[in-house]
């Protein structure tokens, strides 16, 4: 039986916001595996114990640079550790132009853009003064560059929640909507061919562990999984999804598009911030930690 500790029990917490007692039983039935736990308090708890998973927990901002031609696109997610940075303007601008040199020169990754020109400049020197100027660390966390079948459109939210759309036919008022719709019920794929399968093997233990809680009969546990691993698709794949601005509140984006003689050749998405833990500062504990150290 593996040790349970009380980071294991935190880490568990903060990615579910489930009870701490609770983490600590989920922890120590999964033998220490924190996947498996996770599993074992949606089961308990449903969806509520997942809630946490988007919540953004680093600061810095979204740039996006489309051709005129609205043939290519790039965006790039630019960190940085307070959300008072986050609106500064050289900072702003610095997003902007690395966004507009990857649109123009496609390096292959981060270290490549890292080493690429911005005037006599590497980017990697403009961010290195800019860190010395403000004071505050900052980083390119990552980019991707979008050659379009159709035409790009592209969408900002609040500097934070960035999207590119590879739109085929339609105008560009749809692919507005569309981006808009991407940054607002954020899909993890175009269709069921997009989700890996590890997400619907486990919604499916999922469906079948709760299934088997409420009593159902062992007859009937594959085709509830496989109508739970149904409806999780609509949710999670932008055809499936009902586009937010549907006057029914019904019409699905694929139905949207259908009608409109359109297609999404493909989309990227960015949320500032997502997969990071931000460190939090118990002021408190610190002050008190750093009182019986002067004492020692």
């Amino acid at each position: 039986m593996a040790a349970i500790t009380a980071g294991m029990v935190k880490e568990l917490r903060e990615k579910t916001d489930a009870p701490m007692m609770e983490c600590k039983k989920a922890l120590t039935e999964a033998d220490g595996d924190l996947g498996k736990a996770e599993e074992i308090l949606r089961v308990k708890l449903g969806n509520k114990a997942s809630k946490a998973a988007s919540r953004i927990t680093a600061e810095g901002i979204v740039g996006i640079e489309v051709t005129a031609d609205g043939k290519r696109a790039a965006m790039v997610e630019l960190n940085c550790e307070t959300d008072f940075v986050s609106k500064n303007d050289d900072f702003i601008g610095l997003g902007a132009e690395v966004a507009k040199l990857v649109v123009e020169h496609d390096p292959a990754d981060v270290e490549a853009l890292s080493a690429a020109k911005l005037g006599d400049k590497t980017v990697e020197e403009v961010r290195t003064a800019l860190v010395g100027k403000i004071g505050e660390n900052m980083s390119i966390r990552r980019f991707v560059r979008l050659e379009a079948e159709g035409n790009v459109a592209s969408y900002v939210h609040g500097s934070r929640i960035g999207v590119l759309v590879d739109l085929v036919g339609g105008d560009e008022q749809l692919g507005k909507d569309l981006a808009m719709h991407i940054a607002a019920s954020k899909p993890k794929a175009l269709d069921a061919s997009g989700v890996p399968g590890d997400l619907l093997d486990a919604e499916r233990r999922i469906a079948i562990e709760k299934a088997r809680e409420a009593g159902k009969p062992d007859a009937i546990l594959e085709k509830i999984a496989e109508g739970s691993v149904q409806k999780f698709l609509k949710d999670v794949t932008l055809l499936g999804q009902v586009f937010v601005k549907a006057e029914d509140g019904k019409q699905t984006v694929e139905a949207l598009l259908k009608s409109r003689g359109a297609r999404v050749a493909g989309f990227e998405l960015f949320v500032v911030g997502e997969g990071i833990e931000k460190k939090v500062s118990d002021f408190a504990a610190e002050v008190a930690a750093q009182a019986a150290s002067a004492q020692k």
